[in-house]
C-alpha cells in the first residue's frame, strides 16, 4: 500500500506532478486505457453529483426541462453553421464504420449539442405561445484535445450540463445569457467556495457562433486563470441556418433568438487545485462525500466497545444529515487512517478513544487548518455543524484574499510581464481591438480572460497602442 502513503511533492514546488499525485492517490479518478480518457472514481463522481444535485432543482425552478439527444451527430448537421464547425473541427471524433461497413455519412461524437438540438427545435417549435423554450441536458462531451491532457481540467470526454434556450426577442435572450451565468457564479461561490470575477469574454475568445460569451474565472495557486463556466448569447446565428422559427402574433413567421450555457467536471480539477495543500485535497462541507470521518482509537482490550460507540456516534449524525464514515479498518494504524483521509481531504476528522469515552467526549480535528478541540457528546451535533459552517467560510475567504492579492493593475507591457511572471493576474487598460489583443499576446504570455461587469469607470490609455482604453481587461495564463 505505499502508493497510498501521502503526497511526495509539495504543491508549489511541483503543482502539476502534485495534483496527478492527489488525483490518483485521493482516489479522484484514475487512467483509462485509451490516452486522454479518465475513469471517474466515487470520490469525483460524488462531488460532481453534488454539482448536479444543487444546480438541477435550480434549473427545473427557472423554468429548464431535461432532455437526451444522441451522442452522434451527422456531418450535414455540424455543417450547417460554419463558423460554430469550423471552431471544432481539429477536436471532432468521427465514427466512420459499423463492422466492417462504412456508413454513408460521418457520424460526430458530440463535441456540443447546438446542431442536433436545433435540428429538433425547428420541429416542436411553431408558435410564439411555444416560447421561451429552455432546455437541459446532462451528458458526456468528446472533444479530442491535441494538448497534454490533464484529469478533469483537460480531459477529451468530460460530463457536463448544456442548457439551450429559445426566445422571441433579444431582450429575453439577453437575461437568459445573464442568468446563466449569475448561476455559475453562485455554484462556484456558494457551493465550491471559490471566488471567480465575472464578465464578458473578448471577441476573440468568445464561443464560436455566439453573438457575445459570458464567462466566470477563477486564480489558481499557480497564477493561472481557470474558466469555471460560460453562458452564450446566440442570437440568430443557429435559429437561421436550423430554421428555429414562430408564427408571432403579427401572423409573420420570425426567426428566434437562442441562448446556450453550460459547466463541466472542470470544476472538480478546479476545487482541487484551489484548495488542495502538501497533504492533498481539502473539500469544502457542502460537495464532499464525506463530511466527517470518525477513527476509533483502539487498544485490544477496548476495541469492541470503542467501534461500538463510533458507530453508534456515526449512526446520530447521519440522523442529523450528515455524510459520516467509520474506519474501524484493523489492518492499519491510526497515524495511517488519518493520513489516508487528510490526502482524500474529508472536512472533519473525529477521534474516539478510552479516554474519550470516559469523559463522554470527542477529539474533533479540522483538515483546513488542522485545529483540534474536544467537544463534549451533548453538543457534539451543533458544534459539528458549526465547524463545517466556517470551513465553508474560511475556504472562501482564504482564496478571495489570495486573490486580491495577486490581482494588480498594470499600465504597461512591462509591468504586464512583471506580474504574470509573479504568477499575478493583471488587470490592463485595453482599446478593444483584436489585432491590438493578438499584438499582445504575442508580447507577453498569456491572454485576455474577461472584461470585467464591474468596469468603476475606465480611463488611461490602452498598454499596447495607448489609443484610448474602452475597458479594463483581466489577462493572464490559463489551463
Amino acid at each position: 500500500m505505499s502508493e497510498d502513503l501521502g503526497i511526495t511533492v509539495k504543491r508549489d514546488d511541483d503543482i502539476s506532478e502534485w495534483y496527478q499525485q492527489v488525483v490518483l492517490r485521493a482516489e479522484f479518478a484514475d487512467y483509462s486505457p485509451v490516452k486522454g480518457l479518465i475513469v471517474m472514481r466515487w470520490w469525483g463522481n460524488s462531488i460532481w453529483e453534488a454539482i448536479r444535485g444543487f444546480w438541477d432543482p435550480i434549473m427545473r425552478n427557472h423554468g429548464l426541462k431535461n432532455h437526451y439527444f444522441p451522442l452522434l451527430i451527422p456531418e450535414s448537421l455540424l455543417k450547417r453553421e460554419a463558423e460554430h464547425f469550423e471552431g471544432f473541427t481539429p477536436e471532432v471524433a468521427w465514427v466512420t464504420h459499423a463492422g466492417e461497413n462504412k456508413l454513408e455519412e460521418k457520424l460526430a461524437i458530440r463535441p456540443t449539442s447546438e446542431t442536433i438540438m436545433y435540428e429538433m427545435f425547428s420541429k416542436w417549435i411553431k408558435s410564439y405561445r411555444d416560447l421561451p423554450f429552455l432546455v437541459n441536458q446532462w451528458a458526456n462531451i468528446m472533444r479530442w484535445e491535441t494538448k497534454m491532457t490533464k484529469p478533469f481540467l483537460r480531459s477529451r470526454e468530460f460530463l457536463w450540463h448544456e442548457a439551450h434556450t429559445v426566445h422571441k426577442d433579444k431582450e429575453g435572450a439577453d437575461e437568459e445569457t445573464k442568468w446563466g451565468i449569475d448561476g455559475y457564479e453562485k455554484i462556484s461561490e456558494e457551493l465550491l467556495a471559490i471566488p471567480v470575477i465575472k464578465g464578458k469574454k473578448t471577441n476573440s475568445d468568445k464561443f464560436a457562433g455566439a453573438d457575445y460569451t459570458y464567462a466566470i474565472e477563477a486564480l489558481m495557486p499557480d497564477g493561472k486563470a481557470l474558466q469555471m463556466g460560460t453562458s452564450h448569447m446566440l442570437g440568430q446565428n443557429f435559429s437561421k441556418p436550423y430554421d428555429v422559427k414562430f408564427m408571432g402574433k403579427d401572423e409573420k413567421w420570425h426567426y428566434a433568438w437562442q441562448t446556450s450555457y453550460g459547466t463541466s467536471t472542470r470544476l472538480i480539477g478546479g476545487l482541487i487545485l484551489a484548495h488542495g495543500d502538501d497533504k492533498g485535497a481539502i473539500i469544502p462541507p457542502k460537495v464532499a462525500p464525506v463530511q466527517i470521518v470518525i477513527i476509533p482509537i483502539v487498544f485490544k482490550e477496548t476495541d469492541k466497545n470503542i467501534i461500538k460507540k463510533a458507530e453508534e456516534l456515526k449512526e446520530k449524525l447521519v440522523n442529523h444529515g450528515f455524510r459520516v464514515e467509520v474506519d474501524s479498518r484493523d489492518e492499519y494504524t491510526a497515524g495511517w487512517k488519518f493520513n489516508h483521509w487528510e490526502v482524500k481531504g474529508v472536512p472533519l476528522r473525529l477521534e474516539i478513544g478510552p479516554r474519550d469515552i470516559k469523559e463522554g467526549k470527542v477529539v474533533v480535528v479540522r483538515r483546513d487548518n488542522g485545529e483540534k478541540s474536544s467537544v463534549k457528546n451533548i453538543y457534539i451535533e451543533q458544534a459539528i455543524r458549526d465547524e463545517l459552517d466556517d470551513i465553508q467560510i474560511a475556504l472562501f475567504n482564504k482564496l478571495k484574499e489570495n486573490m486580491d492579492k495577486n490581482t494588480v493593475e498594470t499600465k504597461n507591457v512591462d509591468e504586464l510581464k512583471k506580474a504574470l511572471t509573479q504568477k499575478k493576474w493583471a488587470i490592463i487598460p485595453h482599446c478593444s481591438q483584436e489585432t491590438c489583443e493578438e499584438e499582445l499576446s504575442k508580447k507577453v504570455e498569456g491572454g485576455p480572460r474577461v472584461i470585467p461587469f464591474d468596469q468603476n469607470g475606465v480611463s488611461g490609455r490602452c498598454i499596447n497602442c495607448a489609443s484610448n482604453a474602452k475597458y479594463s481587461l483581466y489577462w493572464g495564463r490559463s489551463y
